[in-house]
């Protein structure tokens, strides 16, 4: 016999998780996950930073909107903070100082942030080769996110609500009825009016399964490695050293540097693993900038984020497929926009209006909507 709800959400990282525990306390969800670990894949693998500025203008939006949440969570949803401060420090060569003043002008205002010299940065940023940049944006608002303690809190709030997780349950078949939707897994049958889809790199294939419109949902891969730091290294609450296009970063953590290529590889959604040649690109790029000996790299990893072609997030019901909802597309801002998203998407859900704080953020429905220009294929 099939088992019935009202909601079956598809993968329980971040977004499926944030969002069932804020549908739970009002209705009968159940939450399927592939693996017998929710979080398995991006989410767990996730060195999330708060940063305000990141991403476009939607997921800034969201991102300025799950502030209030981050400082102060529910009673009893995390054993510690969720946020720990971390500046973060943008820098731009002579050829990207244009690129550098744009975001400038668009965070002024609205974060904490300063130009800064080549002087300047290099007293932030001792470790930044003399000469490699010359101009930098200091934003003091940054913060760093206890990416296990918040998915965590989540799925405790869900189970807390009545809530039912089922791991081990791919989703191999979507069909709907006038009993609503049936959703076959390895781990049997559920059926309920409503099935969001929050599946991480698997979200476009669990689309086609329910015939709803093409998205151009594209997982890629980004990578990431830790090394030693310098000896003498005394700037371990040093900011998060991002190049302005995004092409690497450097924080330290734990008593050892994070650092990555920030690549965007598109790649099938599988469980990825690191590729010797980004490892390569990540060391001789870190080089040139910073100056560090790479030798040895003591831990590597590679996540998987998926992008539309627009970068914002797709959250809303599907215009072709009847009661399937996504929340898909992420990419690399589903952390620090979980609260709110999640918060968008429950409203959503249940047809009511999008919630004040968001709206107060400047959040445009129109940026994430499955529909919207340019996206679908």
């Amino acid at each position: 016999m099939a088992e019935k709800s009202d909601v079956v959400v598809i993968g329980a990282g971040i977004a499926g998780a944030s969002l069932a525990a804020g549908l739970a306390p009002l209705m009968r969800v159940i939450l399927v996950e592939m693996e017998a670990q929710p979080g398995y894949h991006t989410t767990g693998r996730s060195a999330a930073v708060f940063a305000p500025n990141y991403g476009p203008s939607g997921v800034r939006a969201l991102t300025r909107a799950s502030r209030a949440f981050f400082d102060a969570p529910p009673e009893g949803f995390a054993a510690a903070p969720l946020l720990t401060p971390r500046q973060i420090l943008m820098i731009a060569r002579d050829d990207q100082v244009d690129a550098l003043q744009t975001l400038y002008e668009e965070a002024a205002g609205v974060s904490p942030v300063e130009l800064l010299s080549a002087e300047e940065m290099q007293a932030q940023q001792p470790l930044l080769r003399t000469g490699y940049a010359s101009a930098g944006m200091l934003d003091t608002g940054g913060q760093d996110i206890d990416v296990a303690g918040l998915h965590q809190g989540y799925l405790r709030q869900f189970k807390a609500a009545g809530g039912v997780l089922i791991t081990k349950a791919a989703v191999e078949a979507l069909t709907r009825d006038s009993a609503g939707w049936t959703i076959e897994t390895r781990q049997g049958r559920f059926v309920a009016p409503v099935v969001v889809n929050a599946a991480g790199a698997w979200a476009g294939e669990v689309g086609a399964m329910a015939g709803a419109e093409k998205i151009g949902l594209v997982p890629k891969r980004r990578t990431a490695m830790v090394v030693a730091e310098p000896n003498g290294f005394t700037h371990r609450d040093g900011p998060i050293t991002i190049d302005i296009d995004e092409k690497f970063y450097l924080k330290p953590d734990a008593g050892r540097l994070l650092i990555s290529p920030a690549d965007e590889t598109p790649c099938d959604p599988c469980d990825v693993q690191p590729d010797e040649m980004d490892v390569a690109i990540c060391a001789d790029r870190i080089m040139t900038a910073f100056d560090l000996d790479i030798r040895r790299i003591e831990n590597k990893w590679a996540g998987l984020r998926s992008f539309v072609a627009d970068k914002e997030p797709v959250i809303g019901f599907s215009k072709c497929a009847p009661e399937f909802f996504w929340m898909a597309g992420q990419g690399g801002y589903g952390i620090q926009s979980a609260p709110a998203a999640a918060n968008l998407a429950a409203a959503l859900v249940q047809g009511k209006p999008i919630p004040d704080h968001i709206v107060t953020a400047g959040f445009d429905l129109a940026s994430v909507a499955p529909d919207r220009a340019g996206i679908v294929q």
